[in-house]
């Protein structure tokens, strides 16, 4: 079998779970195959990056994984990873609206209802937004065709109240976007394919989702992280990963197709040559790599929005919120605050935070708000402290405070997003055989998304290079 070279462009999650799963699929197989994963910083694990600090373990990036995606689990347990897991605490969120700190209702998922308890009784919504709401139950099913906004679909189902009040808070914050610019399709096409099938969004997720009851009568959290943080996934990966096969501190700046395959340009004047390349980086660094093709541009119609969080470390006796639960989201049309949500991180995930301390995560940088994340420090958590004292009491200044900017690191999947992608991937397919786009620019952002791309990847080119 002929000798074939393989190259991973960035050494975030997605390029590290393709590298691993390559390293395995290879090995197994005993494949005459090499590969190379290159990455432009000096660290590897793009967003997930853990620090300790005075006995606190401080997440900068993502805190945890979702346990029911598989993907991610697998992977855990085949790095041998899964006696470290621990789970999050469960407890009550709330959103802050109208200066007042709701419980985010039971029987909700992602804020959506799933049945009439759930909007009769939240204290979020008036009398007029519920019956509104209730009116879900017998609206005809929609005959949108082709991609639509998830605000507007679910201002349809459910009104404008429901969606800015209890439901964007929840999507909006996950994905640091505009609920009514996202892409149903590319989101939560799940709410479109119950109101198709059960005649209600409703009435399918009350078909297809757990009862709050059983929930309750489990105590483990639906997240998890690892007892020294979300990086020590990362460590695993660059332990079992064959050294010889990553370079860090190595960006790409161009490649070009030739006649015995691809030619990478990198930063220190080198050339490597592969017939296999993995686009592992974020899609607006691709046009520029492979600058030739016309039809990469097309990615740059994928937006991109920045936040910042901010930790805040106090002493228990600084800080009073008797209030049980693990944090709160701001309500989108609290223009009052620039904070869009709070994590009570020493409630959420206790063996963070020493005994005795308070651990705050505060966010910041909601598409209104952008220009926030270029202020400085110390400004940024002013304002959040400031955001803080008006629904918690606060005494005295924090311990210390981080802020960690993500400066245009959030793509955003708006109207269209996935006839987009498969148009690009038709136009690779056709003109350059072999490139393959992964991440988190294109089928999923969270971190199960894209281990399982990378997975995904791997095994597919194996089996096109044999």
């Amino acid at each position: 079998m002929e000798k074939k070279n393989i190259v991973i462009v960035g050494g975030g999650i997605t390029g590290l779970s393709a590298a691993y799963y390559l390293q395995k699929f290879i090995q197994s197989k005993s494949l005459p195959y090499t590969f190379k994963l290159v990455e432009a910083s000096e660290r590897l694990g793009g967003k997930i990056q853990t620090i300790k600090r005075s006995g606190f373990t401080i997440e900068k990036g993502p805190d945890s994984l979702l346990e029911r995606k598989p993907s991610a689990i697998k992977l855990v347990k085949e790095l041998g990873l899964d006696n470290d897991i621990i789970h999050n605490a469960t407890g009550q969120s709330y959103i802050l609206a109208q200066n007042k700190l709701h419980p985010l209702p039971k029987g909700t998922f992602m804020g959506v209802p799933k049945d009439k308890g759930a909007l009769l009784s939240s204290n979020l919504l008036s009398w007029k937004g519920k019956i509104r709401s209730l009116n879900e139950l017998v609206l005809p099913k929609s005959k949108h065709v082709g991609d639509q906004s998830l605000g507007g679909y679910l201002r349809t189902r459910f009104g404008n109240e429901t969606v800015d009040m209890q439901i964007s808070p929840l999507l909006s914050g996950i994905h640091s976007g505009d609920i009514d610019e996202m892409s149903l399709k590319a989101t939560y096409p799940i709410f479109y394919q119950l109101e198709q099938k059960y005649g209600s969004v409703m009435k399918g997720l009350q078909k297809t989702m757990p009862s709050t009851k059983k929930k309750n009568k489990s105590k483990k959290g639906a997240f998890f992280s690892f007892e020294n943080g979300l990086e020590t996934l990362i460590h695993r990966l660059a332990e079992v990963i064959d050294k010889e096969s990553i370079s860090i501190q190595t960006s790409v700046d161009h490649i070009e197709k030739k006649e015995d395959g691809y030619h990478i340009l990198l930063s220190n004047g080198d050339v490597i040559k592969a017939d296999t390349v993995i686009m592992a980086t974020q899609h607006n660094a691709v046009p520029k790599i492979f600058s030739q093709f016309e039809f990469f541009k097309t990615l740059q119609e994928i937006p991109l929005t920045s936040s910042a969080n901010v930790v805040l470390a106090f002493d228990e006796k600084a800080i009073r919120n008797k209030i049980d639960g693990t944090g709160f989201q701001v309500a989108r049309n609290s223009n009052k605050y620039r904070i869009t949500a709070c994590t009570w991180t020493n409630k959420k995930w206790p063996t963070t935070t020493p005994k005795g301390k308070v651990l705050l995560r505060c966010y910041v940088g909601k598409p209104t708000d952008q220009e926030i994340v270029e202020l400085s420090d110390e400004e940024i958590t002013k304002i959040v402290i400031s955001d803080l004292k008006q629904v918690m009491k606060l005494k005295g200044k924090p311990e210390f405070s981080i802020v960690t900017r993500w400066k245009d690191s959030r793509p955003q999947y708006t109207v269209g997003h996935l006839e987009r992608i498969k148009e690009i991937r038709e136009n690779i397919t056709k003109h350059l055989p072999g490139v393959y786009l992964i991440g988190s620019s294109y089928d999923g952002s969270g971190i199960p998304d894209c281990i399982a791309s990378g997975e995904k990847i791997a095994h597919e080119v194996v089996n096109n290079l044999a």
